[in-house]
C-alpha cells in the first residue's frame, strides 16, 4: 500500500516559496518520518518537557513532536505570523488553495504533524489526522473531533468496554492538549526568530482552551442540525 499524502506548499511574498510533503504509514496512520540529521536542543524530551508526558528520556531522547517539527519550524524561523501567504495543500482527494495569515496556514500543517507524530497525548487524533481537512473553521473542527470522538464510543461498545456519551473523556484529551500546546510554544520559542509557527500553537491552543470550558453550549448550539433524528423515525420496517 502507498503512504498517503499531503503536500503543503507555501507561497511568499516575491513568489519564493516553500513545499513539505507530510505521508502517513497506510497500516497504522502514523507520521513517516524524514531524517533530520543531530537533533537540536529544543526538541530534546527533556526540555521544556510536558508535566503529563509519560515518557523518559532514556528511552526517548527526543520529543516525537519536537522532532517531527523540526523541519517545519526551520523553514517558518523568518515568517511573521501577520504576513499572508498562499497556501496551497495537495491531497489525493482534493486541492486547497487559499490566501491565509502565516499562522493558520502553519497551524493546519502543524496540526496534522502533532496528530501522527507519535506522540501519547496525540494520538487520539489520528482519525481527523487521516481525514484532513486543512485550514478547516472552528465550528469544522469541533464538528469532526465530536463525531470522530462519538465514532469511537461505538467501536469501544462493539468491543465490550465502557463507552462515553457524555464527551467527558474527549474534554479529558483537550486538557491535556492545554498542557502540551504550552510547553510546545516554549519550545517554538526557543528555536525560532519570529512568530508565526509560534502563533500557530496559539491557535491550535485556544481552541483547546475553548473545547474544554464550552463543549456543552457548543453542542447546543449544533442540536438543530440533528432535529430529523429527534423526531419520531417511526418503527423499521
Amino acid at each position: 500500500m502507498d503512504p498517503i499524502t499531503w503536500t503543503y506548499r507555501f507561497i511568499f511574498s516575491g513568489d519564493s516559496e516553500e513545499t513539505l510533503t507530510v505521508s502517513l504509514d497506510p497500516k497504522d496512520f502514523s507520521l513517516i518520518a524524514e531524517p533530520n540529521g543531530d537533533l537540536p536542543d529544543w526538541a530534546k524530551l527533556d526540555v521544556h518537557q510536558c508535566d503529563h508526558c509519560p515518557l523518559a528520556v532514556d528511552t526517548h531522547p527526543g520529543c516525537p513532536l519536537a522532532e517531527a517539527l523540526v523541519r517545519p519550524i526551520s523553514i517558518f524561523s523568518n515568517i511573521l505570523s501577520y504576513q499572508t501567504i498562499t497556501l496551497e495543500v495537495v491531497s489525493p482527494e482534493r486541492t486547497v488553495r487559499q490566501e491565509v495569515p502565516a499562522q493558520n496556514a502553519v497551524g493546519s500543517l502543524m496540526g496534522l504533524i502533532m496528530a501522527t507524530s507519535g506522540c501519547p497525548h496525540t494520538v487520539f487524533f489520528k482519525p481527523m489526522a487521516r481525514f484532513h481537512l486543512p485550514l478547516s473553521s472552528q465550528p469544522e473542527t469541533l464538528y469532526r473531533a465530536a463525531s470522530m470522538y462519538m465514532l469511537a464510543q461505538y467501536y469501544r461498545n462493539q468491543n465490550g468496554q465502557d463507552s462515553d456519551l457524555t464527551f467527558e473523556g474527549l474534554t479529558k484529551i483537550y486538557e491535556d492538549m492545554e498542557i502540551l500546546n504550552r510547553s510546545m510554544a516554549k519550545r517554538v520559542r526557543q528555536a525560532i526568530e519570529a512568530d508565526a509557527a509560534v502563533n500557530a500553537v496559539v491557535v491550535l491552543d485556544f481552541f483547546a482552551k475553548n473545547w474544554a470550558f464550552s463543549i456543552h453550549d457548543q453542542m447546543i448550539e449544533m442540536k438543530p442540525l440533528f432535529q430529523a433524528y429527534l423526531d419520531d423515525m417511526g418503527e423499521p420496517s
